[in-house]
């Protein structure tokens, strides 16, 4: 298997089949499809060649006529799951409810297939067609926004790794008791005495929100706007994706020195 520094093209690069042959059997959507599947039934280890074979009844040799190996299957995967996402809403009206947005489905996008993250730690910055449409979309929704063009993508790659971060707690447990009983454990704790901060500081904020779509997005819009240089974001009643009172100003695009984005974060 290549190297991926030294590979000299990924798996978009090249035709989907080759021209010679007999006439193509499947395509790279359907494998791609099926490895899915088999990835959020058994788990990212599962998805080999051959398991994948067996799943759509065919031997692993005639699979590579369409990838060439198991990195670039998990490069295609990667790239399907991007694709999952909405895109087609206009850019240019309040960027912070826009990006919000586009930080939930990411969010529910890692819940679904909760293999993603694991598999985007190991993929490095292979961005497929999909994931490239994202952060181009992404990109436009900032385009008002405050902040030069580093600023906006280490912010896109905020929004993926605080999606990343809610889906595993949302996958990891049930229900929103654990954190209630994390709560009252710590005020326990706090109450006794020896570490005043603490206890300072569980006063000051008061009960954590039950809802974690609230506590999502209201990180979100404390972070996003001060990351661009924005200043604290005014607080939304409830948590809510409301409008804000405030409208943003003008800003600009790309930069190679700030890390590509977790996708589809």
């Amino acid at each position: 298997m290549a190297d991926r520094e030294t590979r000299p093209t990924n798996v978009w690069s090249r035709p989907e089949r080759g021209t010679r042959g007999p006439a193509p059997e499947r395509s790279r959507p359907q494998i791609t499809a099926a490895a899915l599947a088999l990835a959020d039934a058994e788990g990212l280890a599962a998805v080999s060649m051959r398991a994948l074979a067996q799943r759509l009844g065919t031997g692993p040799a005639s699979l590579y006529r369409y990838v060439g190996s198991r990195d670039e299957l998990l490069d295609l995967m990667a790239d399907a799951v991007a694709g999952e996402l909405d895109l087609s809403g206009s850019t240019g009206g309040d960027w912070l409810d826009e990006l919000v947005g586009l930080a939930l489905q990411s969010r529910d996008a890692h819940v679904r297939h909760p293999w993603l993250a694991d598999l985007n730690d190991r993929r490095g910055e292979v961005l497929g067609p999909h994931a490239i449409d994202y952060l181009d979309h992404a990109l436009g929704i900032l385009a008002p926004a405050p902040g030069t063009a580093g600023q906006k993508l280490e912010a896109i790659g905020l929004l993926g790794a605080l999606a990343v971060l809610f889906a595993r707690r949302a996958t990891g447990t049930t229900g929103g008791g654990g954190r209630s009983a994390q709560a009252a454990h710590l005020a326990a704790v706090a109450a006794e005495g020896r570490h005043p901060h603490l206890l300072a500081a569980l006063t000051a904020a008061g009960a954590p929100p039950a809802d974690r779509d609230a506590l999502f997005v209201t990180l979100l819009r404390r972070l996003l706007p001060a990351m661009l240089g924005e200043g604290a974001a005014e607080e939304q009643g409830g948590g809510g994706v409301g409008p804000r009172d405030q409208p943003s100003t003008g800003a600009t695009p790309i930069g190679q020195e700030t890390p590509v984005p977790p996708m589809p974060q």
